[in-house]
């Protein structure tokens, strides 16, 4: 899962971001929001935090220009305690759900997780893939019902795949997706990471296709 993170509190962000990169995700974190705001516009996620009270420009700003777009990403604003009216109003401009500071880390990452799932286009919770079956809620990859039991960057990594499944996806796309853009990624590093995966699926039916220079393919054909 991508998600990006505007918070100009530093310290409650790296706690956030620090918690999700432990379970895999990645995570582009923002404190401006003018920049936030442009950075909405021309990156995907699987979702979004937004906090409400941000330089320059509000997170419930933010989220009235992305709809306008119609950009379909969920939104999780972050709100003080007892500011019921920032919450109102950020539910009535298109965010999807919100939580009180300060929080638990814990649900914060169910809230997010259940908001990914929750997307129109989002695949059914159990995929079938060759002889495989991806478990999407419980993040369960299963060969012949025993679990793969993946680490947790190759794991995000087949999610990425299945998403596209038969298309090609860029290098630096995988990169930004698993890392976040603007990483420092050694340039075999995602190399490395294909290589591996690829090892563990062997006999499975499916396959990772290569398109040398250009990215890499799912393909259960």
């Amino acid at each position: 899962m991508r998600v990006i993170l505007i918070e100009d509190n530093r310290s409650l962000a790296k706690g956030i971001e620090n918690a999700l990169k432990d379970l895999g995700h990645a995570v582009d974190h923002l404190e401006d929001g003018l920049e936030a705001d442009a950075f909405l516009s021309r990156e995907e996620a699987d979702v979004a935090i937004v906090d409400v009270n941000l330089p320059r420009l509000s997170g419930i700003e933010i989220v009235r220009r992305q709809r306008a777009r119609g950009n379909g990403i969920p939104v999780l604003i972050l709100t003080a305690r007892g500011k019921t009216s920032e919450r109102v109003e950020g539910l009535e401009v298109g965010a999807d759900d919100y939580l009180v500071k300060p929080f638990d880390m814990a649900e914060l990452v169910a809230r997010l997780r259940a908001l990914a799932r929750r997307r129109p286009q989002v695949a059914p919770s159990q995929e079938t893939v060759g002889q495989l079956v991806y478990d999407r809620v419980q993040r369960v990859l299963l060969s012949e019902g025993r679990n793969l039991d993946l680490p947790r960057r190759e794991l995000a990594l087949f999610e990425l795949l299945l998403e596209h499944r038969g298309r090609l996806i860029e290098k630096d796309r995988i990169s930004d997706a698993l890392y976040g853009s603007g990483s420092s990624v050694e340039p075999n590093a995602i190399e490395l990471l294909v290589s591996r995966l690829r090892r563990k699926l062997d006999g499975s039916g499916v396959a990772i296709r290569t398109a040398r220079g250009l990215g890499y393919m799912l393909d259960d054909g």
